[in-house]
């Protein structure tokens, strides 16, 4: 098995973002990385793996050399999802000490006495293994908090990367189309969940960061997955928020069906989605706060007299990201700061939940920014699906 025989990019995209990765650390006075985020490993290295469920970490010095530490069944993984040739095991066993281990590897690089930087905010490291990290390296070398180091590096997309998200799109739009055509009276949601992953597979695509959420009835005013599923009513609404997926890049898209018989207040929720939608969409301009784009939502939402059923924040960066969630930093709420620029990708979602009428409306989808507006990928039209 050669290394790096099944990479998505090329060698030098990856040795770009090396150099720009250990630049940002010397701009931050550290002297190596401490990597635990599985998307900071996948979008530095092209290692691709589940195996961060367990103590995981890329060590990546200054001088840009690298060390992974990881249980056994990551060894081959890593030789063939990555660039990455110095991969140590640690066993598994009752008095296995994973973060002892990090610090000899680490003494070997000579970090003793170093500055580093580490990825606390990461699913990868758990609370208990980040004390057993701390007291490991307590007294050895002084750790910083990076955890938004390699994050912020990922906002903005290369040209290669942003071929995976279009080709995400086409598979989000592939899996809307299958949804709407199996959602009628009587469908099993099950199967239009089924029909949707399957669009996205069989279309060369990867399986979601997170479940699809579906609900219909009163589950339609849930944003999130839940277990259990039912047959669509004659008349009814069907919520789905769900992604493309290519090489872990997301493309997402959010629909509210209506089946048979639609109430004209839905409808009208419906209509003020769509307003808010594109008016979010005219917010999101590179050199503008994103905080502009959730003002400009809820600001038409409010018109239309729906301020009680929206929600706080209205969508978020989009990447490759791994479970338990495709969200990524960062996130489109008031206020937030972060200026907006070429290359980022953004799925803006509007929800509207009436809660009291038991009414439920969305309408999202992704947008990639260019250098003057944000373009969305999506071809599926807005209009209402009756």
């Amino acid at each position: 098995m050669q290394s790096g025989e099944h990479l998505h990019f090329d060698r030098a995209e990856f040795a770009d973002r090396q150099a720009r990765t250990i630049a940002a650390m010397q701009a931050r006075g550290l002297d190596g990385l401490l990597v635990f985020r599985q998307e900071s490993m996948y979008w530095l290295t092209g290692y691709d793996t589940f195996g961060y469920v367990f103590f995981q970490c890329l060590y990546l010095a200054a001088d840009g050399r690298m060390t992974l530490l990881t249980r056994a069944p990551d060894r081959l993984q890593a030789r063939f999802t990555s660039t990455i040739e110095d991969v140590r095991i640690w066993i598994d066993a009752p008095d296995a000490a994973p973060a002892r281990e990090l610090r000899t590897i680490l003494a070997d690089h000579n970090c003793a006495g170093k500055k580093l930087g580490v990825e606390w905010e990461s699913y990868g490291l758990t609370a208990r293994n980040g004390q057993r990290l701390a007291a490991a390296l307590d007294g050895f070398c002084t750790l910083d908090d990076a955890s938004d180091l390699i994050s912020r590096l990922r906002l903005v997309k290369s040209p290669a990367e942003l071929a995976y998200v279009r080709e995400a799109a086409k598979l989000a739009d592939a899996a809307l189309a299958a949804g709407e055509a199996k959602a009628i009276p009587g469908a099993f949601e099950g199967d239009i969940l089924a029909d949707m992953h399957a669009a996205v597979l069989r279309g060369g695509g990867d399986d979601p960061a997170n479940e699809y959420v579906i609900g219909s009835g009163p589950g339609a005013l849930m944003c999130r997955y839940y277990t259990g599923r039912r047959n669509l009513s004659a008349d009814d609404q069907l919520t789905l928020e769900f992604a493309g997926v290519s090489r872990h890049y997301h493309s997402c898209l959010m629909r509210t069906l209506l089946i048979g018989r639609a109430d004209p207040h839905l409808l009208s929720m419906h209509s003020a989605c769509r307003d808010a939608l594109l008016a979010a969409e005219e917010a999101l301009r590179p050199g503008r706060p994103i905080g502009e784009v959730f003002d400009a939502h809820a600001r038409t939402l409010d018109a239309a007299g729906l301020k009680e059923a929206r929600l706080n924040a209205c969508g978020y960066s989009l990447g490759t990201t791994y479970s338990p969630n495709w969200m990524d930093w960062p996130m489109l709420y008031h206020g937030n700061p972060e200026v907006a620029a070429p290359g980022m990708v953004f799925f803006i979602h509007i929800i509207a939940f009436d809660a009291a009428r038991g009414h439920a409306m969305t309408l999202g989808r992704t947008s990639v920014l260019d250098e003057t507006a944000a373009e969305p990928l999506s071809q599926a039209s807005l209009d209402v699906r009756r």
